[in-house]
């Protein structure tokens, strides 16, 4: 899944977890694969699956 950094560090900084978005925004490139960048978004201290389904919802997916 194809989603836009700018969408991750909005859903974290919306979920009050600001230190994790800050660590976002310094890992992750501009444009996330969930699958490509795993390894990435683990080291930010999130979960693929899990912003998977958060983002999914939010979007309509």
């Amino acid at each position: 899944m194809q989603i836009p950094k700018d969408q991750i560090l909005q859903m974290l900084h919306d979920r009050g977890d600001h230190d994790q978005a800050d660590q976002a925004d310094q890992q992750l490139p501009d444009q996330v694969d969930t699958d490509q960048h795993q390894d990435l978004l683990q080291n930010a201290g999130i979960d693929p699956g899990q912003l998977e389904g958060d983002l999914g919802d939010k979007l309509g997916l």
